[in-house]
């Protein structure tokens, strides 16, 4: 479980993250939703270690991180796997290559057992027999399960992810929500996802925080989604003329 309590961040004095708790448990897929500029990139970055907050706590599983020594920040990252936005690997490195970077980083395993690990998660993302690929010969959709097998190669605690869904079509899309809650229900981690695909809200929301210029203006469930009165969430929601649709529809089934 990852507890955040009463964060704050600004830039140049202008405030980013106003006092944001939150928990994110483990086993669960939790969506950070909300508008651009709404904080949650900064608010994923924090959780990270990426960006120190001004103020307030993090805590991993009991462990809280302002209170690590260096040593067990760096032994905090070997628990965490980021996938980020556009899958970000590396172009002249190959799909084996890529995912086997966090052991060749963070362990001393041999290589027989390193590539053991590649197999076995290439395996888990349905992408066997691609360790000789390179980014640029594979499909976008293809990029991002490696980028999630790379995420996953260390066995980590906790998973984040960046707009997984970012220039993928709707069916990939599924595919890659479907993978992202198979993998933290089958290994139990923390999953936190920052997205402003509404489909993967209601597809795997199980617990949704939004945010609004820098505060936690909402949070729920994707049932509770259609039930709140709550004007900022379901105007972001309903942005979009498909779920006003379903709002209509569950109101006069009196859902």
């Amino acid at each position: 479980m990852i507890e955040v309590t009463n964060l704050y961040k600004e830039f140049g004095g202008t405030p980013v993250l106003k006092g944001i708790s939150a928990k994110f448990e483990n086993g669960k897929t939790s969506l950070v939703i909300g508008t651009s500029g709404s904080g949650k990139t900064v608010f994923l970055k924090c959780m990270l270690g990426l960006l120190q907050p001004d103020n307030g706590d993090i805590c991993y599983d009991g462990r809280h991180y302002e209170e690590m020594s260096g040593g067990e920040k760096r032994n905090l990252k070997k628990e965490i796997g980021m996938v980020f936005q556009g899958s970000a690997l590396f172009d002249s490195s190959t799909v084996e290559e890529n995912i086997m970077f966090p052991l060749k980083m963070f362990t001393d395993m041999p290589y027989d057992e390193k590539l053991d690990r590649v197999n076995f998660v290439l395996n888990r993302v349905n992408l066997e027999n691609s360790n000789n690929k390179f980014p640029a010969e594979i499909s976008g959709g293809m990029q991002k399960r490696v980028a999630i097998a790379r995420a996953i190669v260390m066995n980590p605690k906790y998973l984040f992810c960046d707009e997984p869904n970012s220039g993928l079509d709707p069916k990939t899309s599924i595919v890659i929500d479907n993978l992202i809650q198979e993998i933290t229900d089958e290994y139990d981690m923390t999953t936190v996802i920052n997205s402003h695909d509404m489909n993967s809200v209601m597809e795997i929301g199980e617990k949704i925080i939004f945010l609004k210029n820098g505060i936690k203006e909402w949070e729920g469930t994707s049932n509770d989604v259609f039930r709140t009165n709550n004007e900022a969430i379901t105007d972001f929601v309903y942005s979009s003329n498909l779920f006003k649709k379903v709002r209509e529809a569950q109101l006069k089934e009196g859902l």
